[in-house]
């Protein structure tokens, strides 16, 4: 059971990564949802919607596969 301390909602340090975490996903979901809809890519809308990736699926969309590459 000590083990388990570690990853306990109660550990401040595990807390701040979990935080970090949502808000890296949060930050490229938007993006990658914005560029999604602004470039009718509607299966590439629900997928970045539905599949939680941290962030993997809307960089790969963002960088590789949207069609007009002007940056973010």
């Amino acid at each position: 059971m000590i083990g388990m301390t570690l990853l306990s909602y109660q550990n401040p340090a595990f807390m701040a990564f979990v935080i970090a975490l949502v808000l890296w996903e949060l930050l490229w979901k938007g993006v990658g949802l914005w560029k999604a809809a602004r470039n009718d890519d509607k299966y590439w809308f629900i997928a970045i919607l539905i599949i939680n990736t941290l962030g993997i699926l809307p960089i790969l969309y963002i960088y590789i596969f949207r069609k007009n590459k002007k940056g973010i």
